[in-house]
């Protein structure tokens, strides 16, 4: 009796799988022949140190460890990953050297559409240090990063991990 209900249940799902499917007088989609694009390389330890090593002081002092961990604080709200989504704040690759507020996609306060300035590690400093006070009238709930060494660890570890190039 129970071979009886998985066989029906079975043709019950193929037909049905079959009605969803081309009828015969609509043209099925052709397979896509485009190869998806690779992911980016991961970049190796021995890179991310060349990297560091051309962050201008002091950031090429940073401790990338230390700043993976300070980036946890982050993380709720911002994703570092090139192409990565947006969450309560912007994805934050390609960060430094772009203007503040104009991160396409991210809907931003009126005081940082209005800020005017370009992202460097001097900004993003104040701003990581007291983000109310650097600018008033922003939507973000961090109350900021007291310990100098952490900004700077985090700094270096954003500067790595997001794409910069140096002369940004």
């Amino acid at each position: 009796m129970r071979s009886v209900f998985v066989a029906s249940g079975i043709a019950a799902l193929a037909a049905l799988a079959a009605a969803c499917g081309p009828t015969g007088s609509e043209p099925a989609s052709a397979p896509s022949s485009a190869p998806a694009a690779p992911p980016a390389p991961k970049l190796t330890d021995a890179e991310k140190t060349a990297i560091l090593a051309t962050l201008p002081a002091p950031y090429n002092t940073g401790d990338l460890t230390a700043g993976k961990q300070a980036f946890a604080l982050c993380q709720s709200c911002h994703t570092i990953a090139e192409g990565g989504p947006n969450k309560t704040g912007p994805n934050l690759y390609g960060v430094f050297g772009r203007v503040a507020g104009a991160h396409e996609g991210f809907k931003y306060s009126d005081a940082l559409k209005a800020a005017g300035f370009k992202w460097d590690a001097e900004k993003l400093d104040a701003w990581l240090a007291n983000p109310k006070t650097f600018l008033p009238g922003n939507r973000m709930t961090f109350v900021g990063l007291k310990d100098e060494q952490k900004r700077r660890d985090l700094i270096a570890y954003i500067k790595v991990e997001t794409g910069y190039k140096p002369g940004e």
